[in-house]
C-alpha cells in the first residue's frame, strides 16, 4: 500500500503544478487556483502514511514529492526549449500554460518543503499523545496549520510587491478558508484510507508469516 499511496502522492503534486496556471472563481466570493482541488488531498495521504508507517516513512514521501517535482520543473524546461516542429503550432500557448515564472516556481516549492514537513511533525507529536485515538484531531490539525503556513508563504513570496498588502492577506485569507473546509470535508477519506492500508499491512504480515512458517 505505501507504493500506491506514494505514487498517488507524488502524482497529485505534478498534476497540481500543471494546472495551477488555471483560475477559476467561486461565485463573487474567491479566484482561486486550479491546482487548491488537487493539492488539498497530498495532505490526508502523507497524514495517513505518517498514521500507518510512522514519521520517518512520511518525511521520506515528502522529501521524494520535493525531488520529483523538481525534475518536473527541468523537465519541462527542457521540453520548451526544445525547437518546435513546423507542424506543432502552439509553441507560445505550450510555454505559457507549462513554463510559469521563476518567482512562482521559487514560492511554490518553498511553501510546499515547509509546509508537508510541518504538517509530518505536528501529525507525529499528536499521534504520540494520543496513540491510536483521536485520528480526526491529528488530522486535521496538522492540516489546517500546514495549509495556513502553506498559502501564507506562496502567496507572500509569489505576489509581494506586485499587488497592496490588503489585496494579499485577502488572498490568503480567501484560499485557506477554501483549504480549511475541504480538510473537514476530506477527513473521512483519511479514516478509510487508514483502515484500507492496515487491512492490507495486515494481510501482508500474514502472508509474509505463513511464507517463513
Amino acid at each position: 500500500m505505501l507504493l500506491y499511496l506514494n505514487g498517488l502522492f507524488v502524482g497529485l503534486l505534478i498534476l497540481a503544478n500543471i494546472v495551477a496556471v488555471k483560475l477559476f472563481s467561486i461565485g463573487h466570493l474567491a479566484v482561486l487556483p486550479a491546482a487548491v482541488v488537487i493539492y488539498i488531498f497530498t495532505y490526508p495521504i502523507v497524514d495517513v502514511i505518517v498514521e500507518v508507517y510512522g514519521k520517518e516513512t512520511g518525511r521520506k514521501t515528502v522529501q521524494a514529492g520535493l525531488i520529483t517535482q523538481v525534475l518536473a520543473l527541468i523537465f519541462i524546461f527542457i521540453a520548451i526549449q526544445l525547437p518546435a516542429a513546423p507542424v506543432f503550432g502552439h509553441q507560445s500557448e505550450f510555454k505559457t500554460i507549462l513554463g510559469g515564472s521563476f518567482r512562482v516556481i521559487v514560492a511554490s516549492l518553498a511553501s510546499y518543503a515547509v509546509s508537508q514537513n510541518l504538517d509530518v511533525f505536528v501529525f507525529n507529536k499528536l499521534k504520540k499523545k494520543h496513540g491510536t485515538k483521536k485520528l480526526w484531531l491529528r488530522n486535521n490539525a496538522s492540516t489546517m496549520l500546514s495549509q495556513l503556513v502553506d498559502t501564507t508563504i506562496f502567496i507572500a513570496i509569489a505576489f509581494m510587491g506586485t499587488m497592496p498588502l490588503a489585496v494579499l492577506v485577502t488572498l490568503i485569507f480567501t484560499q485557506y478558508v477554501f483549504k480549511f473546509l475541504a480538510s473537514i470535508v476530506a477527513t473521512p477519506i483519511v479514516y478509510l484510507l487508514v483502515s484500507v492500508t492496515r487491512k492490507q499491512e495486515s494481510k501482508n504480515n500474514a502472508q509474509g508469516s505463513s511464507a517463513v512458517s
